[in-house]
């Protein structure tokens, strides 16, 4: 069975977002479905998007779990956008939490050191 994900992300301002979206991601959108929507692939069959909701932007809450964590943290870094907060629970399991304009919280999990 092939299932697509489309996980979704309210926000108010599309060029904002989009613009800080490619820095969070590494990459410009896989497509563009129309003008108030922006989705990036981030796995087969896996997507992430914003669209243009002002009503309900701010209240999205997603993390991606990576195999690569120390190397992704760094490498968005480098693309100059810092986690608000870092965390490790006590099975060692790390995540790093980033907001974007709205408020929408991205995290990025990744296994203990």
């Amino acid at each position: 069975m092939t299932m697509d994900l489309f996980a979704g992300i309210p926000v108010r301002d599309y060029t904002a977002a989009t613009a800080w979206y490619e820095r969070l991601l590494g990459a410009p959108p896989s497509f563009l479905p129309n003008d108030t929507e922006a989705v990036w692939e981030l796995a087969d069959h896996r997507y992430v998007f914003i669209e243009v909701r002002p009503e309900h932007a701010g209240h999205a809450m997603h993390t991606l779990f990576v195999g690569d964590f120390d190397a992704r943290i760094s490498q968005i870094a480098e693309r100059g956008l810092e986690p608000a907060e870092h965390e490790t629970y006590a099975n060692g399991v790390r995540k790093a939490t980033f907001r974007d304009p709205d408020g929408n919280e991205i995290g990025f999990g990744g296994a203990a050191a």
